[in-house]
């Protein structure tokens, strides 16, 4: 009884949780639900064409092809509004301080990696220098003001190939000017990259790396696990 009791109290908690997303990604994105709609209307359209052309006067084949249209129809739509969810998740987070460290701290895939602190930062403005670890090499993500990051970039780097040279190091910005990478695309830019590092040479940039951590402190007001959506 006590099992059952807690599984049905679990529920509703996990559907106000999806209402939540739900509600929130509509409200940032008020075509996430046609974008949904429409490929769950495109899976169903194809099953109805597979049905006719391949299963004409056979019941059981034409409904077997139907069902397995509006199953994908159901699959495109929920990873639609996943995306579009995740997406709106960065779009309410997008300009705080640690932004670009809570994205790389909680999408990175792919042998990619990145400290939970910034390796650079100033107290006074909040400009921050991340950095990622990955296939691609070492990648510096400058958040703030680009005039600003741009000399902390060039001093990390150097810093980088003291410790680890030979290993290609590279910029992207988080700054929300021209040229700037959107916090949605930021995880997918990484994974662009050209291959530069196996899996074993990863792992010995890393120990290298952590030999510059120097164990800093986390900033007041640059928490990346800290950081919230706006409630606004």
């Amino acid at each position: 009884m006590a099992k059952t009791s807690n599984k049905a109290n679990k529920t509703p908690g996990r559907m106000a949780q999806l209402v939540s997303v739900y509600r929130m990604t509509i409200k940032a994105d008020s075509t996430a639900l046609w974008w949904s709609l429409l490929a769950l209307a495109i899976g169903v359209l194809v099953g109805l064409l597979a049905s006719i052309l391949f299963a004409a006067g056979n019941v059981f084949t034409s409904v077997a092809y139907i069902m397995t249209g509006v199953l994908a129809g159901i699959l495109a739509a929920m990873i639609v509004m996943s995306r579009r969810a995740e997406r709106a998740a960065y779009s309410q987070i997008a300009g705080q301080a640690g932004a670009a460290g809570a994205v790389l701290g909680s999408s990175l895939r792919r042998n990619w990696r990145s400290p939970e602190m910034p390796v650079a930062i100033s107290p006074k403005t909040k400009d921050a220098v991340w950095r990622a670890l990955g296939p691609g090499g070492i990648v510096l993500v400058g958040e703030g003001s680009r005039s600003k990051v741009q000399s902390m970039l060039e001093d990390e780097r150097r810093k980088i190939q003291r410790i680890a040279p030979g290993v290609p190091v590279s910029f992207l910005y988080v700054t929300g000017d021209e040229g700037s990478v959107p916090l949605h695309k930021l995880a997918s830019s990484l994974y662009k990259m050209k291959k530069a590092l196996n899996r074993t040479e990863i792992a010995a940039v890393d120990k290298r790396l952590s030999a510059i951590a120097g164990g800093m402190p986390i900033p007041k007001g640059i928490d990346p696990n800290r950081v919230r959506a706006s409630r606004k």
